[in-house]
């Protein structure tokens, strides 16, 4: 059974957009760029061919990735989030016990990616710990056998 992925509605149509480009133009300009590098002759030191033929098998995955979470996926209204506590797609300030610096992290699927921040899986050890937490509280999660403390500095960009 596949993983429900929560996504927002932004990230959710980044993705369509995305998978219908690949499947249309990209295909058909992979599928260009091949017929033009075997017209070169000789496919066995033909670079040009192995490149676009590397290249197809790259988008091809990626299309099945995106088809995946898509399949998978569940549309989080960001109107309805946790507000003042630690949900999928929250930005997050977090201090770890024993040092002063505070790092900002998205909690949520890889595919919410954007700016400069680092993305926590909410199925992680860290994220299952955080999911829920308000400014102020203090999380312990554990990785390798060893138990971590983590401070919610604040929520929000």
């Amino acid at each position: 059974m596949a993983e429900v992925q929560e996504l927002s509605r932004t990230a959710y149509e980044r993705l369509q957009r995305e998978l219908e480009l690949m499947t249309t133009e990209g295909r058909v300009e992979i599928a260009r760029k091949i017929e033009t590098a075997r017209a070169l002759g000789d496919l066995s030191e033909n670079g040009d061919y192995h490149a676009a033929k590397e290249e197809q098998g790259k988008m091809e995955a990626r299309i099945r990735q995106i088809s995946a979470v898509l399949a998978d996926a569940v549309v989080v209204d960001e109107r309805t989030r946790g507000g003042d506590r630690v949900t999928v797609g929250t930005v997050v300030h977090l201090r770890f016990a024993g040092d002063d610096d505070v790092e900002r992290f998205l909690v949520g699927s890889i595919e919410e990616r954007h700016d400069d921040l680092e993305v926590l899986s909410p199925g992680s050890p860290l994220g299952q710990a955080l999911m829920g937490a308000a400014p102020g509280d203090r999380r312990t999660y554990e990785v390798n056998g060893r138990t971590l403390e983590v401070e919610i500095v604040s929520i929000g960009e």
